[in-house]
């Protein structure tokens, strides 16, 4: 079998999802060392842990050093097997990282698949199931592909317990696209989501969102998560434009007043509202693997982020295709080629 040699202390959890993804697309496997070698606590947490032991299911795979703590992994992809999953991480450690490590390889899969996934569904670092359902899977309906989600209880740090379904039908072959224009600002929506904490928390978030954003602040837009299986707050705003819809949240936390958790989120939403780009840098990042798996495709976006260029350089190692990105009208447009 082939194998790729992958350096693991040039990035985070993400380089090895990334990876999982890419050798179950190609059938390509990979050894990595020096996992999270940079981090306050190198090696595989649980969460990494779920979603390595997720892909050797999906891919009838074997692996070497999956194990909590191990700082070095070989990982041996067998054929991709449809059907029903279900993965928890035991933690609040992030679903929906596991969900993204699994899914281009259920799409490519020759029948359907269902899954269930338990765990943080709302994390400060990694994407919300809001971001999954609202953004990043009508993104991918784009290119082809045919996949729903949807939250049947919310998971916040510390205390986890979120579950997800999700079904994604076969996609014969993803089509090309180019996400370089954004389109007229049709609506811009909050939402704010409390867990075991006062609603006024949420409310004053919401106030400070409407003051600076113009969203509306009305009380139905706090909603109360039942039941409250831990303390929790997101803040989450919509931006829907005619052609591409971006999902922003900002995470209340010990220490931090809920005025700062509404001013923060809406300095993300508008530093994207006054740029060019039609795509925000988290999607930007995420798009790159299924792009590279259509061979072609083409987005604008502010900011090229460390993420960005080394998920770049990892799926160059897996497939024949190149990355590029230039300036383009005060931020940068990416392109995939073959």
């Amino acid at each position: 079998m082939d194998m790729i040699e992958i350096d693991g202390s040039q990035g985070g959890g993400q380089l090895l999802r990334s990876a999982l993804t890419l050798s179950l697309c190609t059938g390509i496997g990979f050894t990595i060392q020096d996992i999270r070698a940079r981090r306050r606590r190198p090696g595989l947490m649980r969460q990494h842990l779920t979603a390595v032991n997720a892909a050797a299911r999906v891919g009838s795979a074997c692996t070497h050093g999956a194990e909590l703590g191990a700082t070095a992994l070989r990982f041996e992809p067998g054929p991709v097997c449809a059907g029903e999953y279900q993965f928890a991480t035991g933690s609040a450690g992030s679903a929906t990282l596991v969900l993204q490590t699994v899914l281009p390889a259920l799409w490519q899969a020759d029948a359907p698949s269902r899954l269930r996934l338990e765990g943080g569904t709302h994390n400060p670092l990694a994407p919300s199931a809001d971001f999954i359902a609202d953004a990043y899977l009508p993104a991918l309906a784009k290119m082809g592909v045919q996949a729903s989600l949807q939250l049947q209880q919310h998971g916040f740090h510390p205390a986890g317990g979120g579950v997800m379904q999700v079904e994604v039908a076969p996609c014969a072959a993803l089509q090309p696209r180019v996400f370089d224009a954004r389109g007229a600002l049709a609506s811009m929506e909050a939402k704010v989501l409390m867990s075991g904490l006062p609603g006024d928390i949420g409310l004053r978030e919401l106030q400070v969102l409407a003051e600076k954003l113009g969203v509306d602040p009305h009380p139905r837009h706090v909603h109360a998560v039942r039941p409250a299986l831990g303390p929790g707050n997101v803040a989450l705003v919509h931006v829907r434009h005619a052609e591409h819809v971006e999902v922003f949240s900002g995470h209340g936390e010990r220490g931090v007043s809920a005025e700062q958790v509404g001013a923060r989120l809406a300095g993300q939403v508008r530093q994207y509202l006054q740029g060019s780009g039609c795509v925000g840098e988290y999607l930007s990042d995420q798009l790159l693997l299924p792009m590279a798996l259509a061979g072609a495709g083409a987005f604008t976006t502010r900011a090229i982020s460390a993420h960005l260029a080394s998920n770049a350089r990892l799926i160059e190692k897996f497939l024949p295709v190149e990355f590029d990105w230039q300036p383009h009208d005060g931020g940068w447009r990416v392109t995939v080629s073959r």
